[in-house]
């Protein structure tokens, strides 16, 4: 496993739909290479840390065309992540139906990528369903302070 690095940037907040996000998918070498993970559903921006789009290029080895996490690449996978999954079919941004212990695993990668990645921007039009586990994140972080 890479250690957490100490000379990310300060992370972006520019809005990427889940469109343009395909472009960044490791199939053009000449492209960086992005993943997202917990992006925020259609229309509810928070300040809460997450549904971060993280710039992963510097591994083009494992996520770019060809490599064994591929299947995140240009796209929100996080319920595949939150199941340890590698099936294209679970590879998808709605993550509300998981089982408490896989939102731990999705919450662990998300920290993960946090702590290695630079963060590019943020995904602007996930799916309604996960509206009701983004308010409620941000109100267990609220509560936290």
């Amino acid at each position: 496993m890479q250690p957490p690095r100490d000379d990310l940037d300060p992370p972006k907040r520019d809005l990427i739909t889940l469109k343009e996000l395909e472009e960044y998918d490791g199939s053009d070498p000449s492209r960086p290479i992005y993943v997202s993970i917990k992006g925020l559903p259609r229309g509810r921006l928070t300040t809460f840390p997450s549904g971060d789009v993280f710039d992963v290029t510097r591994k083009r080895d494992v996520y770019g065309k060809g490599g064994s996490y591929n299947i995140f690449a240009g796209k929100d996978g996080s319920r595949a992540l939150g199941m340890s999954s590698l099936k294209p079919e679970d590879a998808v941004p709605d993550y509300s139906t998981l089982p408490e212990n896989e939102m731990k695993v999705l919450d662990d990668w998300h920290s993960f990528f946090s702590k290695r990645y630079n963060i590019v921007g943020r995904v602007s039009d996930m799916p309604e369903a996960v509206a009701p586990l983004r308010s409620a994140a941000a109100n267990t972080a609220a509560d936290s302070f």
